[in-house]
């Protein structure tokens, strides 16, 4: 029989899976194509409100609304890109900042009024709720599914941008675009296809995120911090990087939680500082 640790580190893992689904595109925008989306968890909560009202409205199965909510904050993503990220690639960090900050208050006020400010219920199906034994342990299914979508995103993005033709543009295209357009790689279309891949990553995660943390207008900024803060620690542009960020926040904010409770979500803070003080460019950081 495990030691009750061992359950406390299972969770910390599903959590940190959570929360890689959520910030992995993030990392993929801010880190290949430098720009500073702050927007990114509005699209998360896309996702979530696509789930909720497919499943409850419509009564889809769960699982078939994962892709749905991906495709609707892709779509979402690819006309705020050709309307107004588009202008701001060359602009400075802080137009950036305030042009997508203002998009996340604005997703919060929409979502308000259409939704409602209580939390959205959703029940998952049944062959993800309870939990298999396993030495002792009750290893809740819904957090296995978790950790399972993550390795499979994580497998899928490092193939995508490493080893494919998609990837390769990617990155000519945000080294030098007069070259790449030089080479005929249609950069506004790759720009475009690399935020929309991001944001549907954010609302594959917001999709995700409703049974274990639940779905409100207050989501895009709640889980902004801990999105910046994987992104950071991890590294600009690196899946591994925030696979290991991820993991490593997760384990720390629920250990945190339940062996010293009086510090609430510090030690996550604690952890990030540490971390970038050792290495100032994030784990698997080059920059």
């Amino acid at each position: 029989m495990l030691p009750p640790f061992f359950g406390v580190l299972f969770d910390g893992l599903a959590y940190g899976m959570l929360l890689f689904v959520l910030s992995v595109g993030l990392s993929v925008t801010l880190g290949l194509m430098n720009f500073v989306n702050l927007a990114h968890c509005a699209f998360a909560m896309l996702g979530g409100y696509v789930t909720v009202t497919l499943v409850n409205d419509f009564h889809w199965p769960f699982l078939a609304t994962l892709p749905a909510a991906f495709v609707a904050a892709a779509l979402a993503s690819v006309v705020l890109e050709r309307v107004f990220y588009r202008k701001l690639y060359r602009a400075s960090d802080l137009d950036q900042v305030l042009l997508t900050i203002g998009f996340a208050f604005i997703s919060v006020a929409v979502a308000a009024y259409i939704f409602g400010t209580l939390q959205q219920p959703i029940q998952a199906p049944e062959y993800l709720r309870g939990s298999t034994p396993f030495l002792g342990l009750a290893l809740g299914n819904y957090r296995l599914f978790l950790i399972g979508v993550a390795i499979v995103v994580t497998l899928l993005l490092i193939a995508g941008l490493e080893y494919t033709r998609f990837g390769a543009q990617v990155r000519a295209a945000v080294d030098n675009q007069r070259m790449a357009r030089g080479l005929g790689i249609d950069v506004d279309r790759t720009f475009a296809a690399t935020f929309a891949l991001g944001s549907g990553l954010a609302g594959l995660g917001g999709a995700l995120a409703i049974e274990i943390v639940g779905l409100d207008p207050s989501f895009s900024f709640t889980y902004l911090v801990y999105v910046l803060i994987i992104v950071s620690v991890g590294g600009l542009g690196s899946i591994a990087g925030s696979f290991a960020a991820a993991c490593l926040i997760g384990v720390s904010d629920i250990a945190g939680k339940y062996y010293a409770p009086e510090l609430g979500a510090f030690l996550i803070y604690l952890v990030m500082v540490v971390v970038l003080m050792w290495k100032p460019a994030g784990l698997f950081g080059k920059r």
